[in-house]
């Protein structure tokens, strides 16, 4: 039995990695860790032309088996909104605070070992050619604004401080590509910390062009408009939503949220508010790391704590998805994230933390949630499970298939499989857990009431600007009154909302369709129902679009 759609889209993983290096070394498909993609405007078409050849091929294959059927769902559903994003140019255009190909080429060296002389050939391979691939990234961008796709000002601008930092021209942070290359060794220092020289001279370089050549030619308006966000929501959900209906979902979830947090407060601080219960649990030397050293260490222990007591239990668990990495990013932009292993595991799964340069307080309290949404049983579970599932999908479900409203949807109902489960006991690691829900429920009301240029609807549970039209200062008003972020992050996470449409809805959303399949499950088997085979079952589909989920998870 021959299973073409493997074959074929396993042929798209090499075709790929060769075309975009990048996408290569931060999947962990090993061979290209030395090279950059073309970021001209010859290098996007040649990367398109794959997409849609790929695409129609895939589509012509009759799948032999249910496994090969989810699997082509997956790749129509993905590559045919990349072709979409392409043809819209998304694809070449899309510039902001959070995702950009500058960004990626700075990200990818966290990634990259440098354990042996060919780690360091590699690094100082891949830095030498930043220069080149900065320039073509021009040419496109430029050739871009002229046909009038552009950033807002503000994202420029934004990223412009972003290049600066990494660069050491602010910052306390130094300079990124000289810290990458500190500790080569003695024979090959000199070459490395030349090409070291030169991509940052480069990247300070890139960022004049952005300040003086794009930032004057950006949009002043922050919201897309519903054409390009409803595109853009299909791609962070893989799935079409009714958005107006989901606007007002959210104002309900946040108002559930919040008095819970209420209650929540009164179990710490009793009679006060929540902002009482924060000062508290702030002020409370036990709840504080008091360093990054110290956070990396709980963080790390928190970690290893899950993964012992989750295994064989709520998950069985692989051994090679046993080791989860905890660091503390090297640059200071702020934010958490997740990282899967390398095909082979010889790079881990890792959870990263970064903090802003003016971060004092490393609480507990406010980061337990994060732990369990970054490694187990969130993204760590579910990235490394797929990755281990060779038997199961293939090459390009395992390394290649990301859908953020799957994904962080996923991450998100992990971590209210938590409360579920009995591990926010504590009263103020709960109201972390519940802050955060708060905050992505609130992210869903401000993402497309933005974006969509709506109004603050008149009866609104808060009384707040009623009749009013979203904009980026009512953004981050109604941001600063439901969450306790500090201003610098949440200035940031602002930013990201308004340059990265349809992305920040997606982890509430997501939660609320993996709960609502979660449950259709539930009626079909009545009592039958197993939660840990659930949990299985649909971790073994791989990622997917929300949609063709529910369809596999039905079909189940």
């Amino acid at each position: 039995m021959t299973r073409l759609v493997d074959a074929r889209t396993d042929q798209f993983v090499e075709d790929i990695a060769a075309l975009d290096p990048l996408t290569a070394t931060f999947s962990g498909i090993a061979g290209h860790d030395g090279e950059l993609p073309d970021l001209s405007p010859d290098g996007y078409a040649a990367r398109e032309e794959l997409h849609r050849r790929a695409l129609a091929e895939v589509e012509a294959i009759e799948p032999v088996d249910e496994r090969e059927q989810v699997a082509k769902d997956a790749f129509l559903e993905r590559v045919g909104l990349i072709v979409a994003r392409a043809d819209a140019g998304v694809e070449r255009s899309e510039f902001s605070v959070i995702s950009s190909a500058a960004h990626a080429m700075r990200e990818v060296f966290d990634l990259m070992p440098t354990e042996t002389a060919d780690d360091w050939d590699a690094i100082g391979s891949r830095m030498a050619k930043i220069p080149a691939a900065l320039e073509g990234y021009r040419t496109t961008l430029l050739e871009e604004a002229g046909a009038g796709r552009v950033s807002a000002r503000r994202q420029y601008a934004e990223v412009v401080t972003l290049v600066r930092g990494w660069t050491g021209q602010e910052g306390g942070a130094g300079d990124y590509f000289l810290r990458v290359v500190a500790d080569a060794p003695e024979p090959v220092r000199h070459s490395l910390t030349r090409a070291a020289e030169q991509a940052s001279a480069a990247y300070a370089d890139f960022g004049r062009f952005v300040e003086t050549e794009l930032q004057p030619r950006g949009r002043e308006v922050d919201g897309v408009g519903r054409e390009a966000y409803s595109l853009a929501s299909r791609y962070f959900l893989g799935a079409e939503i009714d958005l107006e209906e989901t606007y007002r979902w959210g104002w309900e979830e946040l108002v559930r949220i919040e008095a819970d947090m209420a209650a929540t407060a009164q179990r710490i601080v009793s009679g006060g508010s929540v902002a009482d219960a924060v000062a508290a649990l702030d002020a409370d030397p036990a709840r504080d790391c008091g360093s990054r050293e110290a956070f990396q260490a709980w963080m790390q222990a928190k970690s290893d704590e899950i993964l012992t007591a989750f295994d064989g239990v709520h998950f069985d668990i692989a051994e090679p998805i046993r080791t989860l990495a905890c660091k503390v990013a090297p640059v200071n932009d702020g934010g958490a994230w997740y990282t899967p292993p390398s095909e082979d595991f010889s790079r881990p799964g890792t959870m990263w933390f970064s903090f802003t340069d003016d971060h004092e307080r490393f609480s507990t309290w406010r980061e337990t949630t994060t732990v369990f949404h970054e490694g187990v049983p969130g993204h760590h579970l579910q990235c490394a499970q797929v990755v281990h599932r060779a038997e199961l999908l293939n090459r390009w479900q395992r390394l290649l298939c990301w859908v953020s409203g799957h994904g962080e949807g996923w991450a998100l109902y992990a971590e209210r499989l938590m409360d579920e489960l009995g591990y926010f006991e504590d009263p103020g690691d709960r109201l972390g857990f519940l802050d955060m829900q708060g905050f992505r429920a609130a992210r869903v009301i401000v993402d497309i009431g933005v974006h969509l240029g709506l109004t603050v609807p008149a009866d609104n549970p808060f009384g707040w600007r009623p009749g009013e039209t979203w904009n980026a200062d009512l953004v981050l008003e109604f941001m600063r009154a439901h969450s306790r972020m500090d201003d610098g992050s949440l200035r940031f996470e602002v930013n990201r909302y308004l340059g990265w449409p349809g992305q920040a809805p997606s982890y509430k959303v997501g939660e609320r369709i993996w709960l609502d399949a979660r449950a259709e499950a539930q009626a079909r088997h009545g009592s039958s129902f197993d939660l840990k085979a659930f949990h299985t079952a649909a971790l073994d589909l791989g990622a997917l679009g929300l949609d063709p989920l529910r369809a596999a998870l039905a079909r189940i």
